[in-house]
């Protein structure tokens, strides 16, 4: 069996051995920079070469310290210079650059840092500013409004297939991230962004703004307390707005979570599906079987969206519009003679 001895284990082995030596007053192990990288230049692989490099150190201290002593200092810090230039990876910067920008940038902050200040003040820079990154990433998660891609049941983000058409009235959100304390405040301000800014829908009749909102959860593998608050709070602004909100897909602790929170109870269990499709369709049902003046907004029922006569015409005719409507989404002869006679 060989063994793999990644610089992980290696540092945490030379981390042991100093907390085991500290409870015999020994010396703390550790490395020299300089020597590290004339080491790593002169080829060594193993650990049997500390060992060789502290015999010939002992042996050049013993017996050859005359010799030395009319170097110039200038020769000596070319010779450690050369050797620490080997270990700068340029091809890691280019590489970095090609990929992230925002790597590269970390990684030439930190090699400035520690030219600059020190090993220990460039360590602590680097570990900075990595938290900074991931905790800037934690709470702004990527969130994409998805759409069907045509001729299948599959729904991925408008922006990355921009033939994905999405229904009018209904927002199909995807949140890429656990939800928790620190992005859900980030994920309530996209969603009210949605519904303000509706996207441009290319099926079903244009009823002029959002009615439902979708939320495929299936990326969320944790949501929190905080969390479940503030969805708690959300569905009851969307309540009062006559917005229904439904879910889809999510995973067996996240469905647990939000059903002990009681927020399956409060949207209602018919508003939670398997697949983003049939959310879709059964959005699409209460938009279509709706009666003349109202969206219906639950399975059983639900109040009437518009209460004026020119309001309610306007909805019937709508209704009637898309049931004339061919599958392509264009309207047929039937279709033409009722935007005639709604024109007149």
């Amino acid at each position: 069996m060989v063994m793999s001895w990644t610089p992980i284990k290696r540092l945490f082995g030379l981390g042991l051995s100093n907390i085991c030596g500290s409870f015999f007053s020994a010396y703390p192990a550790t490395g020299s920079f300089s020597r590290s990288a004339v080491n790593h230049e002169s080829g060594a692989k193993t650990g049997l070469s500390g060992i060789i490099m502290g015999i010939i150190i002992c042996s050049a201290l013993l017996f050859m310290t005359p010799l030395f002593t009319d170097i110039p200092q200038c020769a000596l810090a070319a010779i450690v210079i050369s050797a620490v230039t080997g270990l700068v990876d340029y091809e890691e910067a280019i590489f970095l650059w090609g990929i992230d920008k925002k790597d590269f940038f970390l990684w030439a902050m930190t090699f400035v840092t520690t030219l600059t200040f020190g090993i220990e003040i460039g360590v602590l820079v680097g570990v900075g500013f990595s938290l900074a990154f991931v905790i800037h990433e934690s709470a702004n998660p990527h969130i994409a409004v998805l759409g069907r891609l045509p001729g299948t049941t599959v729904y991925r983000n408008t922006l990355q297939y921009p033939e994905a058409y999405t229904y009018s009235g209904i927002v199909v959100v995807r949140v890429d991230a656990p939800i928790y304390f620190a992005n859900i405040s980030y994920i309530k301000d996209r969603l009210r962004e949605y519904e303000l800014k509706l996207p441009n829908s290319n099926r079903g009749p244009d009823v002029g703004r959002v009615y439902f909102v979708i939320l495929e959860m299936s990326p969320v593998t944790y949501i929190d307390s905080s969390a479940v608050q503030a969805l708690k709070d959300l569905h009851q602004e969307y309540k009062a707005r006559d917005i229904q909100i439904a879910i889809a897909n999510p995973n067996r602790q996240v469905h647990l979570l939000l059903s002990r929170a009681g927020i399956i109870d409060m949207i209602g269990a018919g508003w939670c599906f398997v697949r983003v499709h049939d959310a879709v369709q059964v959005c699409l049902q209460h938009v279509q079987s709706s009666s003349s003046n109202a969206i219906k907004l639950s399975p059983q029922a639900s109040g009437n969206l518009t209460e004026s006569p020119k309001a309610q015409q306007r909805y019937g005719f709508l209704r009637n519009l898309w049931q004339a409507q061919d599958g392509n989404g264009s309207a047929g002869d039937e279709a033409q003679s009722l935007l005639r006679q709604n024109l007149v």
